[in-house]
């Protein structure tokens, strides 16, 4: 079997951490985001459903090696590169490739993933990740079923593997779609799994849904609705909970679970004030989960289009 995808990329971009999402992974630094063609589920919402939906080859417009990559990266002043756009378990030959190229030059690796993966190849893939971001895209079958084309169950076992099986900085995102996934009996009940089965301090985002790919009829998601799912969740314990796709500087600030004075403030996907010691609250110096710089990285709030090739 071949990876016809290999070395080949729909394009690259230089991206805000903080747009993967990832809010306590180096927040403000660079990131050189780059995906491929296709995916492993059929979401009807895919935001990115141009390239991860995508078929043919007109789709994948820049050649590049691992190593052109990784050095691309400290070119341009990443912290990080992320696999994104598409899942990277489709290229995950190339991926992992990259993330060692990455690592031999001090370059971290993110995999932004629906986390679909089975025991064998997860095990296998997350030994070269740094960091990832995966989508909990409900919490229901029926859901999974009828609008990814998967099924949950081996989603929450990557969710529980990464959190107590590796190192791998984890953040989960959730798109609140209207009227599918965004009752407040699915977010209690989803809210209880993750507080007993991935604990307090794992940063979960609550993303609006626009109209997209074979939901154009569907609406956007009410600032409110995400409010109040982040309302839940931080009902539950859960120390880090955002919201994301809207403007709310409360809801996408990092907050002190220990004093509740915020530590990041955020606009967009900018940090703005910074009130952390190292990894410590200004504060009162209770010690905030992640990994974070002295100081706030100074990164584009916007996406970038780059070539990698000099």
């Amino acid at each position: 079997m071949v990876l016809t995808t290999y070395g080949r990329s729909s394009g690259f971009c230089i991206d805000p951490i903080e747009k993967k999402p990832l809010h306590h992974f180096y927040p403000g630094s660079r990131v050189l985001s780059f995906g491929t063609a296709g995916c492993n589920l059929g979401c009807r919402f895919c935001q990115n459903w141009s390239i991860s939906k995508a078929r043919k080859f007109d789709r994948l417009t820049e050649k590049a090696s691992p190593e052109t990559i990784a050095l691309a990266a400290q070119r341009f002043g990443c912290r990080s590169v992320a696999f994104t756009y598409n899942d990277p378990v489709i290229f995950a030959e190339y991926a992992m490739d990259v993330a060692d190229a990455c690592r031999a030059v001090g370059v971290a690796t993110v995999a932004v993933t629906a986390g679909y993966m089975t025991k064998a190849p997860r095990a296998e893939f997350y030994q070269h990740m740094d960091a990832a971001n995966v989508d909990l895209k409900g919490f229901t079958e029926r859901f999974y079923h009828q609008q990814c084309f998967g099924e949950l169950a081996p989603v929450l076992d990557t969710l529980k593997y990464l959190r107590h099986e590796t190192q791998v900085w984890l953040e989960v995102t959730t798109l609140l779609i209207p009227g599918e996934n965004d009752s407040e009996a699915e977010i209690d009940a989803a809210s209880d799994w993750f507080a007993g089965n991935l604990g307090m301090d794992v940063p979960w985002h609550f993303t609006a849904f626009h109209p997209d790919f074979k939901m154009l009829e569907q609406p956007s998601t009410p600032s409110a609705t995400l409010v109040r799912a982040r309302e839940i969740a931080r009902s539950k314990g859960l120390n880090y909970v955002y919201v994301g796709n809207v403007h709310d500087g409360n809801g996408n600030s990092t907050w002190c679970p220990a004093c509740g004075q915020r530590v990041i403030a955020r606009i967009g996907y900018e940090p703005g004030e910074w009130n952390l010691n190292g990894n410590r609250c200004g504060h009162c110096g209770f010690e905030i989960a992640g990994h974070f710089a002295q100081k706030a990285g100074i990164g584009p709030t916007n996406r970038r289009p780059v070539h990698v090739c000099l």
